[in-house]
């Protein structure tokens, strides 16, 4: 039976010391995933940060036929598959440099990645009283004012389930990043939480089934939980934990992070007023503050956009595919401006450092462009 592109987009992850950079970067040069796996280790060598360590992994390996056991098992459950270039696939994740090449989705069929307001909470495990009061009240704040944001969060004991129970009870649609394949739930006290999150919201991983427990495995899956929100909401955390993690992860996509501060001698407020204290996060004590540093106001409309032209004939025939690139899918890595336009990437990193010179676009972190406002 012949490989289908969808077992060759699976299989590209699966190929050990191949990460989502990496495999990007190889189906940019390459053209798709399936062309990545019928190159030579000699034209595998000539692309840019492809050493031969990874060329060998490449011509060595043997994943497809993993590859095709997920792909059964994804078509049996009905899980949607999302590539990194799909329209369905979560916008602002697409912009993280790191996010992966497939995320696995159960859930709702109305869920929307790319709905106007999505915002992350997360939290420590061992949550207080006072810390789930705190993500009860700003969720249901926000509710209440007539905002209806996707609460994303990791479906974790503490803060992560209080943040997808509160969701639901303001019928609010909530996604939960699982830091393991969707053949299982961890942990297994939540599974009835889980099929109330895909009714209303969906479970998201980039996590093979049967992928073995790893507890780097669920920090690796907070940059999903990052990537995915306009902000990140930290609402109780010890001086070290996953939260921080995720609050580090996303500053560096330059993200809004926020922190709910506590006591001083609060074990688990000791993170959220060390971010403030450092100024790698914001204070923020209710959905007031929430919407106010975000901008959020209920049914206002946008209004007086200031629309960007520009002469084309001062273009290149190459930049103008990308301005109409980038103007039509927003914000964008270099490796995915290639694969959308079809230049090759040299082309395209000379094209907008002129374009970036004449002020028509603006570099952002992790190398991605954008028009400039």
């Amino acid at each position: 039976m012949a490989e289908s592109e969808l077992q060759y987009r699976i299989a590209i992850e699966l190929i050990p010391k191949v990460g989502s950079i990496t495999a990007k970067r190889l189906i940019a040069y390459c053209g798709s995933a399936e062309a990545v796996f019928h190159q030579s280790k000699s034209a595998l060598l000539r692309i840019p940060g492809i050493g031969d360590t990874i060329a060998n992994e490449v011509v060595n390996q043997n994943v497809l036929p993993l590859a095709e056991k997920e792909l059964k098992f994804i078509e049996h459950y009905k899980i949607q598959a999302l590539y990194f270039t799909d329209p369905e696939y979560p916008e602002r994740l697409r912009q993280c440099e790191d996010g992966p090449v497939m995320l696995y989705v159960k859930g709702s069929s109305s869920i929307n990645f790319n709905a106007d307001k999505v915002i992350s909470i997360v939290g420590t495990r061992k949550a207080t009283d006072y810390g789930k009061h705190i993500c009860d009240a700003i969720v249901s704040g926000l509710a209440a004012k007539g905002h209806s944001p996707i609460i994303v969060s990791g479906l974790a004991y503490g803060i992560d389930i209080m943040a997808h129970k509160s969701a639901l009870k303001n019928n609010l649609p909530t996604i939960a990043v699982l830091g393991h394949g969707l053949n299982t739930i961890y942990p297994i006290a939540h599974r009835g939480i889980a099929k109330d999150i895909v009714e209303q919201g969906a479970l998201a991983t980039d996590f093979i089934s049967d992928t073995p427990f790893d507890r780097n495995n669920f920090l690796r899956r907070n940059r999903i939980i990052a990537g995915l929100a306009d902000a990140t909401i930290v609402v109780e955390s010890a001086i070290e934990g996953g939260a921080l993690v995720t609050a580090d992860i996303a500053n560096s996509y330059n993200r809004e992070v926020f922190a709910v501060p506590g006591n001083v001698t609060s074990t688990y407020s000791q993170g959220c007023n060390m971010l403030i204290k450092q100024n790698k996060a914001a204070l923020v004590e209710s959905a007031d503050d929430i919407e106010f540093m975000l901008g959020w106001k209920p049914n206002q409309k946008n209004q007086n956009i200031k629309q960007f032209s520009i002469n084309f004939d001062q273009f290149s025939a190459e930049e103008q595919k990308i301005y109409t690139f980038l103007k039509a899918k927003g914000a964008e890595t270099v490796d995915m401006i290639a694969l959308g336009t079809g230049l090759p990437v040299s082309t395209v990193l000379s094209s907008l450092l002129n374009m970036e010179f004449s002020g028509v676009v603006s570099s952002k972190p992790g190398k991605v462009f954008a028009i400039k406002d």
